[in-house]
């Protein structure tokens, strides 16, 4: 197959979970660029409707669903409207998070219980759901979205002279940590049916942080910046597509040579 081919998405079938965030925003551009009918969800159907709408005048197929991660009723609900709309999932993309900010250093079980149910006990059950159908047809790809913090311990000295870690939270990093090798783990299980697991593992998506933080933050990379708007979307097309067809089970750091260091 030539490369170019191999890197297309067309007549694919791809749902992503968030999808009007920071990195979900250009995860859904990039499958629908590349060519897959995009399938989007999350609770803020207003916000996704929105995405839909601004891709579809761009003459891509993408379509808006309502989710609720902590609603095992609501997942099911998700799961038969894309297999009534389209008849099958080619690519799921785990993409939506929640950060509780209760979930901090020293807060109650309550609240850490609370983001575990979604970040930890929504992915295991979204994924298992939609690999039945990949396994039975023996192809699909599942992309997890992690972060860098689960790669690394803080790095204190980012923060200094802000109040942005004010009340430090182990929760994100412990859950992307797990993350990382629940994407291993999963890859072993589906992979006897030609099914793909892979991890994507974030840097700082620049958001106009305090100056302080993105001059430590930047001068922490290899690359000397924060990530931008467009800096997921072929990592995620190459792990959509038939190019990574012998990948599973790895973690790919987009994040400018932060863990490298």
């Amino acid at each position: 197959m030539d490369v170019m081919e191999s890197l297309s998405l067309k007549g694919k079938v791809a749902l992503v979970t968030g999808g009007a965030g920071q990195y979900g925003r250009q995860i859904v551009a990039a499958l629908a660029e590349a060519g897959a009918t995009t399938f989007i969800a999350a609770r803020g159907l207003a916000k996704l409707e929105a995405v839909a709408a601004e891709e579809r005048g761009r003459g891509y197929d993408v379509r808006a669903l309502a989710l609720d991660l902590d609603d095992q009723a609501s997942i099911d609900a998700m799961h038969c409207a894309v297999m009534e709309q389209a008849g099958r999932c080619d690519v799921l993309v785990n993409n939506a998070v929640t950060r509780d900010p209760d979930a901090v250093w020293g807060g109650d079980m309550i609240a850490y219980d609370r983001s575990l149910r979604i970040n930890a006990s929504a992915l295991f059950y979204v994924t298992e759901l939609f690999s039945r159908d990949m396994r039975a047809r023996r192809a699909g790809s599942i992309i997890n979205i992690g972060s860098m913090m689960g790669m690394v311990g803080v790095e204190l000295a980012n923060y200094a002279g802000t109040q942005m870690h004010a009340r430090p939270s182990p929760v994100y990093f412990y859950e992307k940590g797990g993350m990382v090798n629940f994407t291993r783990w999963a890859a072993s299980i589906v992979g006897v049916d030609n099914v793909r697991v892979n991890c994507i593992s974030p840097g700082g998506f620049f958001n106009h942080q305090p100056e302080a933080f993105v001059e430590a933050y930047s001068a922490r990379t290899q690359l000397g910046r924060m990530a931008n708007a467009t800096d997921l979307k072929g990592a995620v097309v190459f792990l959509a597509s038939d190019a990574s067809s012998y990948i599973t089970g790895a973690n790919i750091p987009v994040d400018g040579g932060y863990t490298a260091k």
